[in-house]
């Protein structure tokens, strides 16, 4: 077998915390259902703030092994005024114990479920035109009314 060649390695570099205020979920088939998000907040590592717009979507297949296959697409709306587009993929898999807990809003450890996301961002403002050119991943965690997710850079 030929040796592959050496590529260079992938490193992390912390990006934003994204804190996404979530709705009631909305089944709606089967294994389908939506959460739907209403709000919340951001912050990048450059200190750029601003909020998560209402009117995005959380969309989940849960798998017969009870893992969610997530799709989430919202947008952020800096302080300035800038639009930001995100689409998100993701995997979570937690216990039907734990996620009973997080549904009453007990404060469950996200070190006990996994819950991750890749992430793409496109905006139209030039002074944020590197997020069109990057992937993310996120390491995140489901509390009963919101998401926050630490993004990160794939450098």
């Amino acid at each position: 077998m030929p040796e592959l060649p050496t590529l260079r390695p992938v490193h992390l570099a912390p990006l934003m915390t994204i804190s996404a205020e979530i709705g009631a979920m909305v089944e709606v088939s089967g294994t389908r259902r939506y959460i739907p998000i209403t709000g919340g907040a951001f912050t990048t590592r450059d200190g750029l703030r601003g909020v998560v717009l209402p009117g995005g979507a959380d969309w989940q297949v849960v798998r017969p092994d009870g893992a969610l296959e997530i799709e989430a697409h919202y947008a952020l709306r800096t302080d300035a005024g800038d639009g930001i587009e995100v689409h998100s993929s993701g995997l979570r898999n937690i216990t039907p114990e734990l996620a009973a807990r997080v549904a009453v809003g007990d404060d469950v450890d996200p070190g006990l479920y996994y819950f991750r996301t890749a992430i793409r961002m496109t905006t139209a403002a030039p002074a944020l035109g590197h997020l069109d050119k990057m992937l993310a991943i996120a390491t995140a965690r489901r509390d009963r009314s919101a998401v926050l997710l630490d993004v990160h850079e794939v450098l």
